[in-house]
């Protein structure tokens, strides 16, 4: 099944001149490799052809690469590609739907079927992992190219934790060894994604020290305007310090709730083991079973799914 939708993508990719690729809103490593990975895979082998990404700047973010900024009239018989999103309210630039054939690719748990062509692999660690496997399946038709590898290894270690996650296989790391036979330095793209500002240090002193750890061992922290203000810090530069409960001896998942300027939380949820994906669907959300992010209208809500975690935890236990 997974080899026919790789012919019926390259056949999508062969025919359109025009091809647009977005990803997810707030991207992180992973969406900017699977996306900026696919396009230099599509340039290199068709130089001819039109080929644009698509999406907001993340300035953390940029040593993987830049968007383009096109018109309207682009989209006119075109293929759009989206990776690494599971519906469609979460694809950044809303034109996807602009274009003449749409194509998912994705890992995550296909809940909005989307799409012409629906590439869904929840076996994948990550999106680049599948961008990656669809290069090597398909050969000298779309050859690995350096900097494919360099930003598809990127999203692998992103999305992996650098191979520390339960979604690392040992066929992850057989791609990740492909891929650093390439020309480029994987220290190098290991340690810029190791490297943060002075003022998100800061951010992380904060929320080790201020995390809140149940008895059950659930972890949370709401990051207010306010905390964001002292530390002169966004929504968007909170994604480094998400990791870090898991870092904390008996807590088991937990949540990191920053506060909107509209008012509500984003919810960033995380376990090292019980299933946490059904929660955050509860809650406008969804994602990995242990991976997962949501949206929280108030406290109360927080304290719900705070509530809902320690129930998750309590039955994990008993297994």
């Amino acid at each position: 099944m997974i080899k026919e939708l790789y012919e019926r993508i390259y056949e999508k990719i062969r025919a359109y001149e025009t091809i647009i690729i977005h990803r997810h809103l707030r991207p992180d490593p992973d969406a900017l490799g699977s996306q900026l990975g696919l396009a230099y895979l599509i340039k290199n082998k068709f130089p001819e052809k039109n080929i644009r990404v698509v999406g907001s700047e993340v300035d953390s973010l940029t040593y993987l690469g830049v968007m383009d900024q096109i018109e309207d009239k682009e989209y006119a018989h075109s293929l759009v590609i989206v990776t690494d999103t599971a519906n469609r309210p979460r694809i950044d630039d809303k034109r996807y739907s602009q274009g003449e054939k749409l194509i998912k690719i994705d890992h995550h748990p296909n809940d909005d079927e989307y799409g012409d062509i629906r590439l869904v692999n929840t076996k994948a660690s990550s999106c680049s992992e599948i961008i990656a496997d669809l290069s090597i399946y398909l050969g000298e038709r779309l050859p690995m190219v350096n900097k494919a590898a360099r930003v598809l290894y990127a999203g692998m270690i992103g999305d992996t934790g650098r191979f520390l996650y339960p979604s690392t296989t040992a066929h992850t790391l057989r791609i990740a060894s492909y891929l650093i036979d390439f020309d480029f330095s994987a220290s190098e793209v290991a340690q810029s994604m190791n490297t943060n500002s002075q003022k998100i240090a800061q951010l992380s002193g904060y929320v080790l020290q201020n995390l809140k750890i149940s008895e059950n061992g659930v972890g949370s922290i709401i990051l207010s305007r306010e905390v964001l203000d002292k530390f002169d810090v966004n929504d968007d530069d909170t994604a480094p310090v998400v990791p870090l409960p898991g870092t904390i001896e008996g807590v088991i998942c937990w949540g990191i709730f920053v506060e909107q300027v509209s008012g509500y939380y984003r919810c960033r949820l995380r376990s090292k083991g019980p299933v946490i994906n059904e929660v955050a669907k509860a809650y406008n959300g969804g994602g990995h079973p242990l991976a997962s992010g949501a949206n929280a209208k108030d406290k109360h809500e927080i304290n719900e799914i705070l509530t809902a975690f320690d129930a998750l935890v309590r039955d994990w236990q008993k297994e």
